[in-house]
């Protein structure tokens, strides 16, 4: 729980220059974070210089609306070094950290909120190598799962109600959210599924830098803490624009493809959706050795929508020829994919939440190699 203002000015030279000092402090949370500990920090006051590092340095940060501050220097370092006068709240508020710089995870609206966040967090963190023993009582959704037929998409251009899924999927239809409000095109979260303990990594649209970003450090989390990750898939694929490249997007996305990459805890992949291009990858599609992969009726893949490829090519060739929209409809069909082993199979929308808990209780008992973190992905 942080409300820290940094080093003491008067007593710098007692506390900052030594080995033992002050910034020990952060050496200690990186090498705990080695070891596999989870920190979690509740920012409940103004988090000022070193004293930001704390949260920054914990797996998870909770900050307090209008109340909690994070900061490499306040209000008055920054009129004294820069002449720039700026508000504690505009500077480093909660609702900056938790929507535009992503420093912050979770918004709580009051202390109890934030507290509360925090014991679910905890709640949801496996005790053990996550096994059939980890399950613990399970609840039925308070959501009827049969109304997952109504909710799936049809007509891929119109966005799906994400929400809506996830709440006829999970244990008492609960699910704690991760950066709610940063990289939106992409829903991160906890929950349980059958009892087990889940990580959620859901596409609400196409994935930006911030989505990204985003999932690369949600999914670096579930794979410390041994969470098995269900990426439930409805991608266009990465955005694309001069805006989006001079941003980094293809280094940004890259990140969350290592994440993928190197996760060994279970994963399972329902494409309810569209699945199209490097969205593919990046939500652990086939090529990333997902445990397993099942379709819904109405899902279709490609490595991009038959309407574009065929604008695509027609721009090159300089012609108007229809074939290619006519082969992309034949070959993004879900029985297509099915019909060639590319998937585990087509489900019926209603026992998805059954067959996902099957899926993870069986790769649960899989033994993995550990795997070399690179340097690529930083």
């Amino acid at each position: 729980m942080v409300d820290s203002g940094g080093i003491f000015l008067p007593e710098q030279s007692n506390v900052f220059p030594d080995g033992d000092g002050f910034g020990r402090i952060f050496y200690n949370q990186a090498r705990l974070s080695a070891a596999g500990i989870t920190q979690l920090a509740i920012v409940m006051g103004s988090c000022t210089a070193g004293g930001a590092y704390v949260p920054g340095m914990s797996d998870e940060t909770i900050i307090v609306r209008n109340q909690g501050t994070i900061f490499i220097g306040g209000p008055p370092l920054v009129k004294a070094a820069t002449g720039e006068e700026v508000s504690a709240e505009e500077l480093g508020g909660a609702s900056l950290h938790t929507s535009v710089s992503g420093v912050a995870d979770h918004l709580a609206e009051d202390e109890i909120d934030a507290i509360r966040i925090c014991r679910n967090l905890f709640e949801l963190i496996p005790t053990r190598e996550v096994s059939a023993s980890e399950q613990i009582a399970i609840e039925d959704p308070t959501y009827d799962p049969k109304e997952l037929y109504g909710l799936a998409p049809i007509d891929l251009k119109k966005p799906v109600e994400i929400y809506e899924i996830i709440a006829r999927l999970t244990d008492g239809s609960k699910f704690e959210e991760f950066k709610r409000d940063y990289g939106t095109t992409l829903v991160t979260g906890y929950a349980r599924l059958l009892g087990f303990p889940i990580g959620l990594v859901a596409n609400n649209g196409y994935l930006t830098s911030e989505a990204s970003l985003k999932g690369a450090q949600f999914i670096g989390i579930c794979n410390t803490r041994k969470i098995p990750i269900l990426f439930l898939q409805n991608i266009t694929g990465f955005i694309v624009g001069k805006k989006y490249e001079h941003e980094g997007l293809v280094r940004n996305g890259a990140k969350m493809i290592h994440a993928v990459s190197k996760a060994q805890v279970p994963r399972i992949t329902i494409l309810l959706g569209g699945s199209f291009g490097a969205g593919n990858y990046a939500m652990s599609g086939r090529g990333f050795d997902t445990d397993f992969l099942f379709m819904w009726p109405n899902a279709r893949i490609g490595v991009m929508g038959g309407q574009q490829a065929q604008e695509v090519l027609n721009a090159v060739r300089g012609n108007d020829d229809h074939q290619l929209l006519a082969q992309f409809e034949e070959e993004g069909s879900a029985y297509y994919s099915s019909s060639r082993l590319w998937d585990d199979g087509i489900l019926d929308p209603a026992d998805t939440r059954a067959v996902v808990g099957l899926a993870i209780s069986i790769a649960s008992t899989k033994k993995n190699t550990p795997v070399q973190f690179g340097v690529a992905q930083f």
